[in-house]
């Protein structure tokens, strides 16, 4: 069926220290361009916080970035959080959390086979007497039982994208099957160049049909680390972050001069795990 939209979730990974108005707005503005195609259907939206094994400098809790992911989410109607990645006790790579939000797709979409299928056994005892008469009508009419599963594609800003660009911190065919079975969807600011460091990697130039940039128009430059520096300085972050997230981080005073020295001359996880890993160095020069 030509009009048949692919289903598409968008997840989002990272730190979300603390989740700001622009992290919730890169769902909006990668669901309107989406939908604006006339081909696809967003479905949902994933917040896949990190877990604290990365070892970034001033990560605070996962239980912290969880709650106040969750409380900012609470009334969107189609993004949700999952905290699996968050539980993990070591660090896990993007590709093996997209891997598993695939895996969960499929699986829910088995089971909803098996209940689709379910009325047509009930009609067993007829279709006996009759054999096989309509059949071949009925099938041209009905959709097929097996609905495609809908595409996990990563959610990302020109940052995360540029990020593949540093040494050890993507592995080579890990960046490839992200772009070749999954997709990427980049958030960049009008005028930026991501399409410029698209076209210098081979990698991502081979898989670019399946490399979404969404033109960010109405520009939005809040980040955490900005959120987090306002924080220590004791200054207003009201109107960057949703208020109930404001709230939260008020209540249990979560940012400081002391957060911020946490992990303090560790080695990030990937850098430290790829690091020995030659294959991983330079991932896309």
């Amino acid at each position: 069926d030509p009009d048949r939209k692919t289903e598409v979730v968008l997840l989002a990974c990272g730190s979300f220290n603390p989740i700001t108005n622009m992290h919730l707005r890169l769902f909006e503005l990668a669901k309107d361009y989406f939908h604006e195609t006339g081909k696809y259907k967003v479905i949902k939206g994933i917040i896949s916080p990190v877990g604290d094994a990365y070892k970034k400098k001033g990560l605070i809790s996962a239980n912290h970035r969880v709650t106040m992911a969750k409380l900012a989410t609470k009334n969107s109607d189609w993004v949700e959080v999952d905290d699996w990645e968050s539980c993990q006790s070591e660090w896990l790579e993007t590709l093996k959390v997209l891997r598993y939000h695939h895996q969960k797709l499929l699986s829910a979409n088995v089971t909803n086979n098996l209940q689709d299928a379910v009325p047509i056994t009930k009609l067993g005892r007829k279709r006996k007497q009759e054999p096989n008469r309509h059949e071949p009508i009925k099938k041209k009419n009905q959709s097929p039982v097996v609905k495609s599963v809908p595409q996990v594609k990563l959610l990302c800003g020109s940052d995360m994208l540029e990020s593949f660009g540093v040494p050890n911190l993507w592995k080579l065919e890990d960046i490839t099957e992200i772009v070749e079975k999954h997709g990427l969807v980049c958030i960049s600011r009008a005028g930026n160049n991501v399409q410029k460091f698209i076209y210098e990697s081979d990698v991502l130039w081979r898989h670019k049909n399946n490399i979404h940039l969404v033109e960010e128009w109405i520009t939005n430059d809040i980040s955490s680390t900005k959120i987090r520096r306002a924080l220590r300085r004791g200054q207003s972050i009201r109107y960057l972050v949703p208020d109930v997230v404001r709230a939260y981080i008020e209540k249990n005073r979560l940012y400081s001069a002391e957060s911020e020295d946490r992990n303090a001359g560790l080695v990030l996880a990937p850098l430290q795990k790829h690091a020995s890993d030659p294959r991983s160095s330079q991932a896309l020069n």
